[in-house]
């Protein structure tokens, strides 16, 4: 906490990564766990907070960390495996948990730690809260909490369990939802890079900025890319065998191209550092080295189609959420889309 209140006097945004249990403090001068979720709110009265893991399990403060995803300073981010509520996410998690942490299902006050930390009724509210954009940003963590190569599939399977359950986000009648599309779209591209810093160079299309791009088969969209630009270059591809004498052949998969050898990668990357410290040439980097920027005064506003600022609930016995008064409550999903079908090979 010490770390915490003096980055409010150099207007530096802090990035929290909360503990479930309160006892815990990091006092990195970028990252710190705190002891609750009060006090994670009262900071936000005089800074600004990027906050990991304030989500329905997994992380942050049991069991109310969600409430933070309603304060305009906090700028929130849930992690993938809980993405999103199914039949089998309680099971899972439950499982996984008491092996990450080293617990014994023989002990009482374990299983009472696993059970309070995985709760379905938060679970099924951050579904919900996503779709609303009171959460701006869906990434992944390390160890359990990590899956950083699902990020994309679990954020699409969100939307499609949301758009089955709550219908068009537009309000006008129209014919599409591209809404919910854009919204889902900026949780893993433009709002990581505005909260981070470094939007000046990438998270968007736009002239100037870095040329980085997935190039997707619709038919395979969220699952399979069928190609990746890296700075301009492509790094990675579908490609059959390079012998082959017609553009047909079998099987195709995704191989290291010309933007993965060599100087490519370093050429085509950016390391955000302390640029006017000598840090390229002190370390003789051959990538290019920039500084953040556009981070002191943040709010949840900057956050592309993902501001919203409800008042959030959580009943500490019943876990019950509630946004603006209306409880947040959804089935879980027996099926989800982009999963076994897409990787038979």
């Amino acid at each position: 906490m010490v770390a915490t209140f003096l980055l409010a006097f150099v207007s530096f945004l802090q990035l929290l990564h909360l503990d479930s249990l309160p006892l815990s403090v990091e006092l990195s001068p970028w990252s710190s766990s705190v002891g609750c979720s009060e006090v994670v709110i009262l900071c936000h009265l005089w800074f600004d907070i990027f906050v990991l893991l304030c989500e329905g399990a997994g992380g942050g403060h049991a069991p109310d960390i969600i409430k933070v995803c309603g304060v305009k300073n906090v700028l929130p981010s849930s992690t993938n495996p809980t993405r999103p509520f199914t039949s089998n996410t309680i099971d899972e998690h439950l499982d996984m948990l008491m092996v990450c942490h080293h617990l014994d299902k023989d002990i009482p006050e374990d299983v009472a730690f696993a059970e309070s930390r995985i709760r379905a009724e938060t679970i099924a509210a951050e579904d919900i809260l996503h779709d609303m954009g009171a959460i701006s940003i869906i990434a992944s963590d390390s160890q359990a909490m990590g899956r950083i190569g699902e990020v994309i599939i679990r954020t699409w399977q969100t939307a499609h369990k949301m758009k089955l359950q709550r219908g068009s986000l537009d309000a006008s009648g129209v014919d599409n939802d591209n809404l919910r599309i854009k919204r889902y779209i900026a949780k893993y591209t433009i709002n990581p890079a505005i909260a981070n810093g470094f939007s000046r160079f990438v998270g968007s299309i736009e002239v100037g900025k870095v040329a980085d791009l997935v190039l997707w088969n619709p038919s395979f969209f969220g699952a399979k890319p069928e190609m990746v630009i890296k700075g301009g270059v492509i790094a990675w591809a579908n490609m059959g065998d390079p012998n082959a004498s017609i553009p047909t052949p079998e099987p195709v998969m995704m191989r290291p191209m010309f933007g993965a050898f060599g100087k490519a990668g370093s050429a085509n990357s950016i390391a955000f550092v302390a640029a006017e410290c000598g840090i390229k040439t002190h370390y003789g980097l051959t990538k290019r080295v920039e500084a953040v920027g556009n981070v002191r005064r943040l709010t949840k506003l900057d956050m592309k189609l993902n501001d919203a600022l409800p008042v959030i609930t959580v009943d500490p016995e019943t876990y019950t959420v509630t946004a603006d008064g209306v409880t947040l409550s959804c089935p879980a999903a027996t099926t989800v889309p982009l999963s076994r079908n897409y990787f038979l090979f």
